[in-house]
């Protein structure tokens, strides 16, 4: 008579599933709010959809991972901070269209599943959702046996938020002659990591561990570095209708994110040396010997939200940042163009 053979014997433990779920359910619940209507484990997340504050009310939804910056947390064993990167990434995504974000969902996907991992991957999410006022309303887990190396993982998150149609920032009125403020980045936030990982383990031949003395940190360290969510510096302006157009600077650098906001006939140019370059950017580029094109369009050079602005809004903008203690910069202004960047 032949064994029974069981899930597990096919690589897939339904009861470290469940630990995970455990786990993830009191995670989740901090994030919780009066408008939460159902509860983890749920087959789908509900959520009161009421605004009575708003006339007109449009939904603005984002999804998005955090790439190859995946293998830093590998190779460091760190697992709290990609799932923070991941909230505040697809938060800025949306915010660029004046919405406050509502609720999360998130994806976590691995070969063999480590509730510990994963309760660490979900501990960084629930982390974002928190500073960030959004319930982490649902997800999933999924173990797949041979799909992914043993010790990794992919992740994915799913954003629902929230403006009032006649609040929405869409570049539509942006003209020649407004200018560009710009909110420093904290790092690489989550793009480029195809590259810098080439420069620093290839190129350089750095371990995770090779502590970096023009940086003042690891190698893994400098890899890591959160990737910054702008609404609360922004949260007080979203409303006054100073701001006329919002660019997030992630994959394409700032030479292909913030045409993505220009109406037709209009082109911005930047100014080097407007606002500090971390000395980070400036080590990978001498790394690979990497051309300033490439520089611009791969990574965001120090510069994570460009605001757009007509030049008398600008003061506006600069002295509420400042009274947050908010480093803002002109790096620029818009001219006559084909919608492209001139840096």
């Amino acid at each position: 008579m032949r064994n029974s053979i069981s899930y597990s014997d096919a690589g897939v433990d339904i009861d470290a599933a469940t630990r995970a779920t455990d786990r993830i359910k009191q995670l989740a619940r901090r994030t919780f709010n009066a408008r939460t209507l159902s509860e983890i484990g749920s087959f789908g997340g509900m959520f009161d959809g009421a605004f009575p504050g708003m006339k007109q009310p449009v939904l603005v939804a984002s999804a998005d991972g955090v790439g190859t910056k995946l293998k830093i947390a590998f190779a460091m064993g760190v697992h709290n901070t990609v799932g923070r990167d991941l909230v505040n990434h697809c938060v800025n995504d949306i915010l660029v269209q004046g919405a406050r974000p509502l609720f999360f969902l998130d994806y976590i996907a691995t070969g063999r599943l480590s509730p510990e991992v994963v309760a660490s991957v979900v501990e960084g999410v629930t982390n974002g959702c928190s500073e960030n006022g959004c319930v982490l309303l649902g997800g999933e887990t999924a173990e797949m046996p041979g799909f992914y190396k043993d010790g990794e993982y992919d992740i994915a998150g799913f954003i629902v938020g929230v403006v009032d149609r006649e609040r929405i920032i869409d570049g539509k009125t942006i003209v020649a002659g407004d200018v560009l403020l710009a909110l420093p980045s904290a790092g690489l936030h989550t793009n480029g990591y195809s590259l810098a990982r080439k420069l620093f383990f290839d190129s350089a031949d750095f371990e995770v561990y090779t502590p970096i003395s023009e940086l003042g940190m690891t190698a893994g360290e400098a890899l890591l570095l959160p990737h910054l969510s702008y609404l609360k510096p922004l949260d007080g302006l979203l409303d006054r209708g100073v701001i006329k157009g919002l660019a997030h600077i992630t994959g394409g650098g700032l030479t292909d994110n913030i045409p993505r906001i220009l109406p037709e006939g209009t082109a911005v140019k930047i100014e080097k040396g407007s606002w500090p370059i971390p000395p980070l950017f400036e080590l990978l580029r001498q790394l690979g010997n990497v051309s300033d094109s490439e520089m611009y369009r791969t990574f965001n050079m120090g510069v994570g939200m460009v605001i757009v602005c007509a030049p008398s809004d600008a003061p506006t903008i600069e002295s509420h940042l400042r009274e947050r203690s908010e480093a803002c910069y002109r790096i620029g202004e818009v001219v006559t163009g084909n919608r492209e960047v001139l840096i």
